[in-house]
């Protein structure tokens, strides 16, 4: 699952990003504007919603699992979270939670 999850972390990141970026070169880094064009209609609302919900209940995931399994290095995927969205922080904090797994003897 590794090798999936490391996969899931590229397309997480590539896709949104592929999406974004022409949007940056036409208009610049224009907050307003993104949160404007962003909830434009009642359907990016939707998203913008879904994905905001989305993105909390991951981080308290990220934090109550990762802290509960021992896990280190939680503000990588709390970064990513930030940085990309869910996209990135939840494939690369299920790596994490593999690699961590894969190293701890089972009971």
């Amino acid at each position: 699952m590794r090798y999936v999850y490391g996969l899931l972390c590229i397309l997480g990141t590539v896709l949104p990003y592929g999406a974004l970026l022409p949007w940056l070169v036409e208009n610049g880094p224009d907050i307003q504007l993104f949160l404007a064009d962003a909830i434009r209609t009642g359907i990016g609302t939707f998203a913008w919603l879904d994905v905001m919900v989305s993105a909390l209940v991951l981080l308290v995931f990220i934090w109550t699992e990762g802290l509960a399994k021992g896990m280190k290095h939680l503000w990588l995927p709390t970064l990513g979270t930030f940085t990309v969205g869910v996209s990135l922080g939840l494939p690369l904090f299920l790596l994490m939670r593999t690699v961590h797994l894969e190293k701890v003897p089972s009971p």
